[in-house]
């Protein structure tokens, strides 16, 4: 490897600094409403079993001895945060680390990335989405955030109802938005949504804050459900200029839900081929315990600072991405 070069870093002193004010004026912003920052383990002996996100993991030496365990860095602090609020923690914050080994280094992915979390307690999507946006108006002095349904933005840029289209009627939207799927392992309601959202919709999205909630259940993840005349998963996402910088639920709560979506998981990476991962018995064991209700959003920072400075990739705000590491 020639390393006469790329033992230097990709960004800049200033672009440092812009960094540790970032980071000091998140501090501050929580410090004023007494939200606890708080640390928890990179490392874990369970990971998400999320079929579209894939961990790291590394062998542990058990003592002296050649027995290993298998232990995964975390793709967000988010199970052990629910373990924390389960046990009384109030309101927290976490600047930290975050790895997903998706294959992806890019303008807007590294490996490795710096998350900032949060959660509160008694909040439902909607009272966090005004915690949030009240955040990034005094980071970035932007105007008010666009708010709209997730059937709302499908109604606006592809005139369908999200909730109601079968696999099949999403096939034939993906043809007649004239986009090619061939080889690309589109096989769930979940799939063309998310593909369609991200190739049609977030282009056209306008140039400013938007706030997208409301999502079809089969997009539910870790969200609660709520039971209107037609069922939605309490979930949001932010994006600025089109770039997805934030995602959030009012959290689900029930164990025995949470274990229902973790298998469903589990047997979608089997269809797919992905490892088997064990699922988080400490997280629902919290659950069970009791989590309060609370909403939680996870924010990129690297893509947040690219935004701040006017940036075109995230290598510019990185002291290394992954190929300098």
């Amino acid at each position: 490897m020639d390393t006469k070069n790329t033992w230097q870093p990709t960004t800049t002193l200033s672009m440092l600094r812009c960094r540790a004010i970032l980071l000091g004026n998140i501090r501050q912003f929580f410090a004023e409403r007494q939200v606890l920052e708080v640390e928890t383990p990179l490392l874990s002996q369970a990971t998400v079993t999320d079929p579209h996100l894939h961990s790291f993991q590394t062998q542990y030496c058990l003592g002296h001895t050649e027995q290993q365990q298998t232990l995964y860095l975390q793709t967000s602090p988010e199970f052990a945060m629910k373990r924390l609020l389960a046990a009384g923690s109030g309101p927290i914050y976490q600047i930290s680390k975050a790895f997903r080994n998706q294959g992806e280094s890019g303008r807007y992915h590294n490996p490795e990335f710096t998350l900032l979390e949060w959660y509160r307690p008694s909040y439902n999507h909607h009272q966090l989405m005004d915690e949030i946006e009240t955040l990034l108006k005094r980071l970035l002095t932007c105007k008010s955030a666009q708010r709209f349904s997730y059937a709302e933005i499908f109604q606006r840029y592809l005139n369908s109802d999200p909730h109601q289209l079968s696999l099949k009627d999403l096939k034939q939207l993906t043809i007649h938005s004239g986009l090619a799927t061939e080889n690309l392992g589109l096989n769930t309601i979940e799939d063309y949504l998310n593909f369609l959202m991200s190739h049609v919709i977030e282009p056209q999205l306008p140039k400013q804050l938007v706030f997208i909630y409301d999502y079809p259940v089969t997009l539910a993840a870790l969200a609660k459900v709520r039971s209107d005349t037609l069922p939605v998963a309490e979930r949001f996402e932010i994006y600025l200029n089109g770039i997805e910088l934030a995602n959030g639920f009012h959290e689900l709560s029930d164990a025995n839900e949470q274990r229902l979506r973790f298998q469903n998981d589990l047997c979608v990476r089997a269809r797919h081929g992905y490892p088997q991962v064990p699922i988080d018995e400490h997280l629902l064991a919290a659950l069970a315990h009791e989590l309060p209700d609370c909403a939680g959003v996870a924010l990129g920072i690297d893509r947040l600072l690219m935004l701040m400075t006017e940036m075109n990739e995230i290598s510019q705000v990185i002291s290394f991405p992954i190929q300098r590491s």
